[in-house]
């Protein structure tokens, strides 16, 4: 399980980054807290956050359950997609949200491949 824990800790991290992106976003363009819109480059900064929040709901419990029944050296490729993901989502969006594409493909494919290659391995093992 240490390589799970690795990939949770790394998108953490991420997040936190993400994160202390936000709280600069806000003193440089004026946006004080609790507010949640105000300049457009804010705007993408604090939806780059959000978003990644959204979907560390499905990668935490996706790359424990992928570790566990399938495995615990393999969800580093689907772990390690993700991350990219997010780093290219984020560059992408903060300069022009209509190219987050190819970034959201790649959050989107890990956590995909964890969520159903999980669920496969829960049906196996149920099965015997």
């Amino acid at each position: 399980m240490e390589y799970a824990t690795l990939i949770v800790l790394l998108a953490l991290l991420q997040y936190l980054y993400f994160g202390a992106q936000v709280g600069s976003a806000r003193e440089k363009y004026g946006v004080s807290a609790p507010a949640c819109e105000g300049d457009e480059s804010f705007n993408r900064v604090f939806r780059i956050q959000q978003n990644t929040m959204e979907q560390l709901i499905i990668l935490i419990p996706a790359t424990f359950a992928f570790a566990h029944y399938v495995s615990s050296v393999w969800v580093l490729i689907p772990g390690a997609v993700f991350i990219v993901g997010r780093f290219m989502y984020s560059a992408a969006y903060s300069k022009d949200p209509k190219k987050r594409g190819p970034g959201m493909i790649l959050t989107a494919g890990g956590n995909i491949v964890m969520v159903l290659g999980a669920l496969g391995g829960v049906v196996m093992s149920m099965l015997g």
